[in-house]
C-alpha cells in the first residue's frame, strides 16, 4: 500500500525509527515541538473555527458542493477510553503525500504561497490546534489511516508530529457505522477522541454554530452538526444543518460585484430561509500597509450582506455583526453584516 509505505518511510527517514540510531536533529525537533505546544496551549483558540477554516482552504473536486460535517458520538470507537468522540467529515480531494509531510513538521504548510488565491490559513500549526481538545487525533483520507499523540513517541522521544499507522481501531467500517451505513463516506474523516475536560466546551461551540457563517465562506456550501448518542442519555448537542445557494448573476461595477446568497437552516425539525444581497468590493493594498506575513496580498476585500427579510438566528444567542472570513465577537446594530 503506497500510503502505508509513505508513512513508514517518513518514520524511518525523518525520525530514525527502526534504524537503531538517533537522528542528529532530534534535539532540535524536540525543542521545536516544545515551542509549538507552548504556543498552542497559551492561546485561547476557537478550535471549531480552526477546523472550519482548514476545510475552507481545502481543494474540492469539480461538481461537488463542498461540505463539512461534525458528528459527536458517545461510542469509544478509538478504544482510547474517551467518553465522547468528535468526527469531522469533509468531501475535499483528500490528503496528498505533501499534506501528510506538512502536518508531520513544525511550522510547515502547503498553503504558503497561496494567500493571493484567498487562502486564509496562517500557519502550519492549523491542524495541530486539534491537540487543544484531543490528545490522539486520527486521520483517514485517500488510503492514509494515521494517528498522532501529544505524548512523546517512545522510539524517538518526539510528540505531536510523529505519524503512527492505525492498525485496528477505529476501522473504516467502524466509522461508516457511526456516519450512516447507507451513505458513502466523504474522502476525509478526522477522528478526535475528546479530552474529558474539553467535552463540554466542544459541545457548546458546536451548539452555537451560526447559519450566517456560510455568507462569507467562498467554498463551503453546507455545514451540519449532529449527535450519535449510543447511551440514550438524551441530546447534549443542538443539531443543525445549514446550506447556501448563490445566484451567480454578477454585476461588475467599480471593482465590485453583487450577487444573492440564499441560506437555509434546519434545526429542531423546523426549517427557515433567508436571502442576502451581497456587495463585494476590492481595494488595493497600499505600500505603507503591507506586512511581511502577507507580502503576496495585493488587494483586500470588503463584503456587505443585506438581509432580504428577517435574519436567520439561532436560539437567543447574539449574531456577530462583523466577520473576518469567520465570525468575530463584534455585535453591531447595523442593518447589514460586514
Amino acid at each position: 500500500m503506497a500510503a502505508r509505505a509513505h508513512v513508514e518511510r517518513l518514520r524511518r527517514e525523518r525520525y530514525y525509527i527502526g534504524r537503531g540510531e538517533q537522528n542528529p536533529l532530534a534535539e532540535d525537533m524536540h525543542q521545536a515541538v516544545n515551542y509549538l505546544s507552548q504556543e498552542l496551549y497559551s492561546k485561547d483558540v476557537h478550535f471549531l473555527m480552526e477546523l472550519v477554516q482548514n476545510a475552507e482552504d481545502n481543494e474540492y473536486p469539480d461538481g461537488v458542493a463542498p461540505s463539512l460535517e461534525f458528528l459527536v458520538t458517545s461510542t469509544d470507537i478509538t478504544g482510547s477510553g474517551a467518553s465522547s468522540t468528535l468526527l469531522i467529515f469533509n468531501n475535499e480531494k483528500g490528503f496528498s503525500p505533501s499534506n501528510i509531510q506538512s502536518i508531520c513538521g513544525v511550522g510547515k504548510s502547503t498553503k504558503k504561497g497561496n494567500r493571493d488565491k484567498g487562502y486564509i490559513g496562517e500557519k502550519g500549526i492549523r491542524f495541530k490546534s486539534v491537540f487543544l481538545i484531543s490528545s490522539q487525533p486520527h486521520i483517514f483520507s485517500n488510503g492514509y489511516q494515521i494517528k498522532f499523540n501529544e505524548k512523546p513517541c517512545p522510539e524517538c522521544n518526539i510528540g505531536y508530529i510523529v505519524p503512527e499507522w492505525v492498525e485496528s481501531r477505529p476501522s473504516l467500517s467502524d466509522i461508516k457505522q457511526i456516519y450512516g451505513s447507507t451513505r458513502d463516506l466523504p474522502t476525509t474523516c478526522i477522528v478526535l477522541p475528546l479530552k474529558d475536560e474539553k467535552v463540554t466546551a466542544v459541545k457548546q461551540q458546536l451548539s452555537s454554530l451560526h447559519p450566517k457563517m456560510l455568507l462569507f465562506l467562498s467554498k463551503i456550501r453546507r455545514l451540519s452538526v449532529r449527535e450519535d448518542n449510543g447511551n440514550a442519555k438524551g441530546s447534549t448537542v443542538s443539531e443543525i444543518e445549514i446550506s447556501s445557494e448563490k445566484n451567480f448573476e454578477v454585476r461588475n461595477n467599480m471593482h465590485a460585484e453583487s450577487y444573492t446568497v440564499f441560506l437555509s437552516a434546519q434545526e429542531n425539525e423546523s426549517e427557515v430561509e433567508c436571502g442576502y444581497r451581497m456587495w463585494r468590493q476590492r481595494f488595493p493594498v497600499k505600500a505603507e500597509n503591507r506586512v511581511d506575513k502577507r507580502t503576496e496580498i495585493d488587494e483586500w476585500v470588503i463584503t456587505l450582506a443585506f438581509p432580504l427579510k428577517e435574519r436567520l438566528s439561532r436560539g437567543k444567542q447574539l449574531s456577530p455583526g462583523v466577520y473576518a472570513f469567520l465570525p468575530t465577537e463584534m455585535v453591531t446594530n447595523f442593518p447589514f453584516i460586514i
